[in-house]
């Protein structure tokens, strides 16, 4: 994760409060900056907080088969990380998934969102889950590690935890 705080330069699309500082794609907003329970966190398209987890900062991807069923990897394409890195201080990059599919990175960590929050929620900070014998704890992917988020993880039997 970065540390220091990130500047958005820009300010685009059609968002409630356009103070809130946004990085466009191709297709509207790509990717943005959100203040989800006081931090400052990377949100999708659809307000939903991105994650990543430390273990796959070697570059490795880990979440795969059921993992993916929890944890949706963000979709990405080079033109879409080209245009919000202009916003973004090129700390968003891709990695390829082992299906060959491209995936957003931030600061090198693959982002997801979480299947079992909805937009505006950080459910997923700090929960931990084991997929075919990796464990992985999820954290939000923030914007300046001083506002990281205090949320604990909540337990939702929909999805077995």
């Amino acid at each position: 994760m970065a540390s220091g705080a990130l500047v958005v330069l820009v300010s685009c699309g059609n968002s409630n409060d356009s103070s809130e500082p946004r990085a466009s794609g191709s297709s509207g907003e790509f990717v943005s900056v959100a203040s989800v329970e006081g931090a400052d966190v990377l949100v999708d398209a659809q307000d939903h907080t991105l994650y990543s987890a430390d273990v796959e900062k070697d570059g490795q991807i880990r979440c795969v088969d059921a993992c993916t069923s929890f944890w949706k990897p963000m979709a990405a394409s080079a033109a879409d990380v080209t245009r919000a890195n202009e916003d973004l201080r090129d700390a968003l990059g891709i990695v390829n998934r082992p299906g060959g599919e491209s995936q957003l990175t931030y600061d090198g960590l693959p982002l997801y969102t979480f299947a079992a929050e909805g937009a505006g929620e950080l459910r997923g900070e700090g929960f931990t889950d084991d997929f075919q014998g990796t464990s992985f704890v999820w954290l939000a992917a923030t914007t300046d590690e001083s506002s990281r988020p205090s949320a604990t993880p909540s337990v939702d039997p929909r999805y077995g935890y």
